[in-house]
């Protein structure tokens, strides 16, 4: 369930006992004195927070509940948070909650666990497992390396109650709960694997691999159209991704005369200030680095008369996040070579948002840009128009050679959101009012490609915007950001 925090509380949730010193082996205080224990113990003021009012998403989390519950009648559903991971020694990653578990509860907090406990042939009940406050009678809270005066408080269980809408019980029973409840009874288990070694491991007996990735599959379905709410977010952290850019872009001499970890770091700022963090790692790549798709080194040159592709999200607080790339003229405008490439992939964007609409394939809009890209390579000589047609180019997929990557995906709560969802709901699906998804078309000549004029060498081009498809057609939830090519360039001199 959670890696072995408070030793005395593990096993007794109550225990009054002195847990045992968490500090480091070679820490500079010995015992603590009865008198320092005593002094621990009292003096401090009672901070319970009463009349809560829900968080936004409280009432839509209980819709998605909902739908769960319909289908998977009969069963119990346990859904973990995840716990922290070590990044070294006695240094964790920042938690970032699995998403599964924050899409059906609007919680962040690690090691938690939802619960879905079957109430007969339908329905169920809900109820969260959660950490307590520290434990201030056995030093807990001062002591333990997790407590709450070395990481900050935490809610209560009362307090998530008001603020989530669920029961909230004590998350260092769970384990011994769960495995009572599914060595008494016949009703089958499912549970989201891969967040939280320690509960799979003490509900092995009654868990099975293909139920789980059922579950798994369903989950991720369940995020493909979004809520008003979820749009909400998502439109914000486009706002707060423009800004992002707004702000690399001001700050593009301090880039050259340091490296892309300038540029990198000026997002970074951005994103801290206006949400959570990035949704992903920020690809700041400049020059050829542009034709590494996903390069986050971000440590080379950054050079007037070169490209910067930067491709960045800002993570809001409630976890959604941006998707955007432009590809910058470092200098402030486009080489001829720079703005016939770009304008390429800007017509096949362009080709690529106008099919996204209701009731169009999820894969018009891949297609609809490929075929631009195709028939420009085609009308550039890269590829011989005297052996291939655009059909015949498109049909072998030859343009992958310098367009490689497909032109979008899903968006949310993950960057690449729904993942895992049925392919026939969601890659071979019609498109319907509240996906959101990604149109990125690209075009990357890499400098050892001798199928180029050497002076392609080096280009790489990605303009990608997150696009809402709306009743009537669709919306640009990033139309903050300039994309058309004399556009780019009045608005990066308007910030010089």
């Amino acid at each position: 369930m959670t890696e072995d925090r408070t030793p005395a509380l593990a096993e007794n949730p109550e225990a009054d006992e002195e847990p045992k010193h968490q500090g480091r082996k070679n820490g500079l205080y010995g015992d603590i004195s009865d008198e320092l224990s005593a002094s621990m113990q009292s003096g401090w003021a009672d901070t319970e927070l009463h009349g809560l009012a829900p968080v936004a998403q409280a009432p839509y989390a209980a819709e998605r509940r909902a739908k769960l519950s319909a289908a998977f009648p009969g069963e119990r559903l346990v859904v973990p948070a995840g716990n922290l991971r070590v990044r070294s020694n006695d240094c964790d990653f920042a938690f970032r909650a699995a998403s599964e578990y924050v899409h059906l509860t609007g919680d962040q907090t690690e090691d938690a666990v939802l619960v879905a406990e079957p109430t007969g042939d339908s329905g169920h009940e809900f109820a969260l497992y959660l950490l307590p406050r520290s434990n201030r009678e056995n030093g807990e809270f001062w002591l333990d390396g997790h407590g709450e005066l070395w990481v900050g408080r935490r809610h209560s269980l009362a307090e998530q109650e008001q603020l989530l809408g669920l029961p909230a019980r004590d998350v260092r029973r769970a384990a011994e709960e769960l495995t009572a409840l599914t060595a008494d009874s016949a009703v089958p288990t499912r549970l989201v694997r891969g967040y939280d070694a320690g509960l799979e491991a003490a509900l092995a007996e009654a868990l099975d691999e293909d139920r789980d990735a059922g579950f798994k599959e369903f989950l991720s379905g369940l995020r493909l159209v979004k809520d008003e709410w979820e749009v909400g977010e998502l439109r914000a952290a486009c706002d707060a991704t423009v800004k992002g850019f707004t702000d690399v872009v001001r700050e593009l001499g301090q880039a050259v005369a340091t490296s892309e970890r300038w540029i990198e770091g000026t997002f970074w700022r951005r994103a801290r200030v206006e949400g959570n963090d990035v949704g992903y790692g920020t690809i700041a790549a400049a020059g050829p680095h542009a034709t590494t798709l996903h390069w986050v080194r971000n440590d080379g040159d950054v050079r007037p008369g070169e490209l910067l592709l930067l491709d960045a999200g800002v993570e809001t607080h409630t976890l959604y996040t941006a998707d955007v790339t432009r590809t910058l003229p470092i200098d402030g405008r486009f080489s001829a070579l720079q703005r016939t490439i770009y304008e390429a992939v800007y017509d096949a964007q362009e080709a690529g948002i106008a099919a996204v609409k209701p009731g169009a394939r999820f894969r018009d809009f891949h297609e609809a840009s490929q075929r631009v890209l195709a028939e420009r390579l085609l009308a550039w000589g890269l590829l011989d128009a005297s052996v291939y047609d655009v059909e015949k180019v498109l049909e072998l997929g030859l343009q992958r050679r310098w367009t490689l990557h497909g032109t979008g995906h899903m968006l949310g709560l993950d960057v690449h959101d729904c993942a895992h969802s049925r392919r026939e709901e969601h890659v071979d699906a019609l498109l319907v009012p509240g996906m959101v998804l990604t149109v990125e078309p690209g075009l990357y000549f890499q400098q050892d490609d001798l199928t180029v004029p050497e002076e392609y060498r080096g280009i790489g081009v990605r303009i990608e915007d997150d696009i809402l498809v709306t009743a009537d057609g669709n919306e640009n939830l990033s139309a903050g950001l300039p994309r058309r090519a004399e556009d780019v360039e009045a608005w990066m001199a308007s910030l010089a």
